[in-house]
């Protein structure tokens, strides 16, 4: 079900349509085992089908059949070239943006931008990358798009130094907002969390009609890897709490059970296998980007990018991708996915 009853009340942060009523927060239904178990995490749940062809052409949506029936989509797509080229290529063959995105929705992208770090660095995410997706968004009619972040630095300096501040500034119906403030945060439990009972989570996310995630692919001092359910730490008030009070690979995959994005669309356009989050460090070109709507599926996936801080890793080494599959976020299970690649 879509996000709904998105609302705007005035101030520059307020008007940026932040501050909204509580509503339903929606939860991943509990279909795995309570406990964490390396079994269970072998045979994951397959991600629902979602009713477009996997056999589409590159750059051209899939059609109904004679029945008026749309075909299975691929589960993730892997696009390589330009950002432009891979972001339009990706869509295209998952449905198009339009299965997604709908005319007067209010759309909220999530990059990494938490760092004063600059964008050939692979810590935050590719500006064109940003830009691309927020062209897709107007195309498809999206009312308003708010991209936004809980930065680590400053954040102006960061949405400077990192170009995503210009990448925004380009497009006159998209905002960029810093979740710096608490009000902009609403207490949420978390009934299934084995560590992370309850915490703040930015009000924008949990009530935007639709949620991207457009996290970067990189190393982690803390985490080994950071993808996509590592990038959804920026959208809660108390990040610390992650690190002071718990395993943090546990509450990563509490989270997960309350923070659902309808799409991850992971830039790898650049990878930092070592140095991470920051950077500088070793980076690696790859060229491409990571699409799915099953938020473990893809970060699973670029766990085989390349070797992350000279190591090379399964997916179930990764702890949190690990657990995240036992709450029944998403599976790890790559063999039993749809996988398209577009060169």
């Amino acid at each position: 079900m879509k996000r709904r009853s998105f609302l705007s009340l005035g101030g520059r942060a307020l008007a940026a349509g932040l501050i909204v009523p509580a509503g339903l927060v929606r939860p991943i239904a509990a279909t795995q085992s309570a406990g964490w178990s390396a079994a269970s995490s072998s045979s994951p749940p397959a991600a629902p089908a979602s009713g477009i062809d996997s056999s589409a052409s590159p750059g051209a949506p899939a059609s109904p059949d004679s029945a008026g029936i749309l075909p299975q989509a691929p589960d993730l797509v892997v696009a390589r070239g330009s950002a432009a080229k891979a972001l339009r290529q990706g869509l295209d063959a998952l449905g198009g943006l339009e299965r997604f995105v709908h005319p007067g929705e209010v759309v909220v992208i999530k990059p990494n931008a938490s760092f004063l770090s600059p964008p050939e660095w692979g810590a935050t995410t590719d500006p064109a990358v940003l830009s691309a997706l927020i062209a897709a968004c107007l195309e498809a009619e999206a009312r308003r798009i708010l991209v936004v972040d809980h930065t680590l630095s400053p954040a102006e300096r960061c949405f400077a130094r990192t170009g995503i501040g210009d990448a925004v500034a380009a497009f006159p119906k998209a905002k960029l907002v810093s979740l710096d403030a608490q009000r902009l945060y609403r207490d949420v439990p978390i009934p299934r969390g084995k560590a992370l009972k309850r915490t703040e989570v930015a009000q924008a996310a949990l009530r935007a009609d639709v949620l991207i995630n457009l996290p970067s692919a990189k190393s982690h001092s803390a985490t080994g890897v950071s993808y996509g359910l590592k990038n959804l730490m920026g959208l809660v008030w108390d990040r610390q709490t992650f690190h002071r009070d718990m395993d943090i690979h546990v509450g990563i995959a509490d989270l997960a059970t309350v923070i659902r994005p309808d799409l991850t669309i992971l830039d790898a356009m650049t990878l930092l296998k070592t140095g991470g989050p920051e950077g500088p460090g070793e980076i690696e070109p790859f060229g491409g980007l990571v699409l799915g709507c099953d938020p473990v599926a893809v970060d699973a996936y670029a766990v085989g990018l390349c070797p992350w801080n000279h190591q090379t890793l399964a997916p179930a080494q990764v702890d949190y991708l690990r657990y995240a599959a036992e709450h029944g976020v998403g599976t790890l299970d790559l063999d039993s996915l749809v996988i398209q690649e577009i060169a």
